[in-house]
């Protein structure tokens, strides 16, 4: 499991929560906030020899633990230190109690099936010890070694100084004091901040105990009824199966985006040490682009070579948390007879749960996937049975109750649906009466203009543009006569301002010319020709409606 968290989304979670923490605690080198007696007391001798040439006789090196702890000097140099002590650790703990909701779900899984393992081996377990386990691995494996170690974790530039150093050690030590159940017997000191424990622990197990309130990945991925719905937890689904990534790519884009990154390095990755500067740096400048013929498609794996791939996640937990492959099926059962229950909502309601009867349900349905799983969680609960794990005499009461609260958990997925389909529906609905509103001033425009170019025509004394009314009837007008080509220079266009800037070069502007013609009333054809050409470079149509719209 702690490999697991060393992937990319517990690393991008830690960089978030704790990096700006821990660089402004590094920035002040100079505070020492020991509180180790004896250490506390070796430095102060070493600093009053250092400043007056030799000790006073009272002091002497080489004292024990509580003659150093008895020290009055001793115990005013560390009073202010706890304090100082206990509001920077109670800072971290707000950060990471605030920051529950981007705790990834793959750690949020496990910290449920820790919590859903130890409740099935140890029913009689308070919820006290439950969260211990469950800050056991979310502290000591997932969250304390960054604490401790920041550099390791790309949270800092460089290694912290000696007393910022010593100092996150402390607050690893309290966070995991106040995950777990403490104990002072190799570090009595330790025993001082045991307020910030009692102060905390209430908070600390509301924290953990909502780490674990998140489904299970496979909700994701039902399909009922025939109907594929929205995967919107896909990308937690990824987080715990993650592998054999691969994208289909061109050469030319690969070097492209080689080329971009270089282009934007400075931004991108202004640090020498993270990792897409020491990608490229060992990359070096992009290849040039292939000509198209050359220009193939490849398939390029995606990983990261500072990440610990699993293979497994089954492997990897039962190898680290003595999980067993029965504990395993358990889980495996649980889950299916779930995504049977919401799958059958008729069901979903009623209480106790039958699950032998769900399963023999769904094994008689009309739908071929239900089927597949009643056949299956059948076969299961069997196995499970003969292995003393659940028991048919109370009706399978341990596993009831943990689908239960599942349930509870997770709702209803139709009426999820259906709540999702009805906001859908109102803002489509929102969105036709906005285009219906867009569309109506549109025509209104359109009839605007039509009408300033009418009343410019019978101002100007000549025929009206488009369509006119004749005794009552509307009449087309005549087809009108070509007008032009209209010879101008690009100097000519530039002296008149008609074009304001230009890419063509100095050298060969004299040899452009345009030439316009308009075959009807309101629309234009421009022509680029360059002298000595027969045939235009370039032609354009241009109606003025289009103009006066934008």
């Amino acid at each position: 499991m702690t490999t697991y968290t060393r992937r990319g989304p517990g690393q991008s979670y830690l960089k978030s929560v704790l990096a700006e923490r821990i660089n402004s605690l590094i920035e002040h080198k100079d505070l020492n906030l020991e509180i180790n007696p004896l250490k506390v007391y070796e430095q102060m001798i070493d600093q009053i020899e250092e400043e007056t040439g030799s000790l006073p006789p009272h002091l002497t090196r080489g004292v024990s633990p509580e003659t150093a702890a008895a020290n009055v000097d001793v115990q005013a140099i560390i009073a202010p230190r706890l304090t100082m002590l206990m509001e920077i650790a109670n800072s971290f703990l707000v950060t990471i109690i605030e920051s529950k909701e981007s705790v990834p779900y793959g750690i949020r899984w496990i910290c449920k099936q820790i919590r859903s393992l130890t409740r099935r081996k140890y029913p009689e377990a308070t919820d006290y010890a439950i969260c211990s386990l469950i800050g056991g691995f979310f502290f000591l494996r997932f969250i304390n070694p960054a604490v401790v170690t920041p550099q390791a974790y790309m949270l800092v530039d460089a290694v912290p100084a000696k007393h910022p150093r010593r100092t996150l050690t402390l607050i690893a030590k309290m966070l995991q004091n106040l995950a777990n159940k403490p104990s002072y017997a190799k570090e009595a000191y330790m025993m001082t901040l045991n307020p910030f424990v009692e102060n905390n622990k209430a908070r600390i197990n509301q924290f953990l105990n909502q780490l674990c309130e998140v489904g299970d990945f496979y909700d994701t991925l039902e399909v009922l009824a025939g109907s594929v719905f929205v995967i919107n937890w896909m990308d937690q689904y990824m987080a715990l199966s993650k592998k054999d990534l691969q994208i289909n790519i061109t050469l030319n884009e690969l070097y492209n985006t080689h080329s971009l990154l270089l282009q934007h390095i400075d931004v991108l990755s202004p640090n020498e040490k993270q990792h897409l500067r020491i990608c490229t740096d060992e990359l070096g400048p992009a290849p040039a682009q292939v000509p198209r013929k050359e220009n193939r498609t490849i398939e390029l794996p995606l990983y990261s070579r500072w990440e610990t791939p699993i293979q497994d996640i089954h492997m990897a937990l039962m190898s680290e948390n003595n999980l067993t492959q029965n504990d395993i099926l358990y889980m495996e059962t649980k889950s299916i007879f779930v995504q049977l229950i919401r799958s059958m909502p008729n069901i979903a309601d009623k209480r106790p749960i039958n699950l032998p009867g769900i399963a023999e349900r769904a094994a008689t349905t009309k739908d071929a996937m239900l089927v597949r799983k009643g056949i299956k969680v059948k076969e299961m609960l069997r196995e499970l049975e003969e292995l003393h794990i659940v028991d048919r005499k109370d009706d399978y009461k341990l596993m009831q109750d943990e689908v239960a609260a599942e349930l509870l958990h997770l709702g209803n997925l139709r009426e999820k649906v259906i709540l999702e389909t009805r906001s859908l529906d109102a803002v489509y609905k929102t969105i036709c009466d906005h285009n219906a509103y867009l569309r109506s001033q549109l025509e209104q425009y359109k009839a605007y203009l039509q009408n300033v170019r009418l009343t410019s025509s019978k101002d100007k004394g000549s025929a009206p543009v488009g369509v006119v009314s004749v005794g009552g009837k509307e009449k087309k007008q005549p087809k009108s006569t070509v007008l032009g080509p209209y010879r101008f220079t690009h100097a000519q266009l530039e002296k008149e301002g008609i074009i304001v800037e230009s890419n063509v070069p100095e050298n060969r502007r004299p040899h452009i010319y345009f030439n316009i013609t308009s075959p009807t009333p309101g629309t234009f054809i421009i022509a680029l020709h360059y002298k000595g050409r027969d045939k235009a470079i370039l032609e354009m149509d241009l109606k003025i409606d289009d103009l006066l719209e934008k």
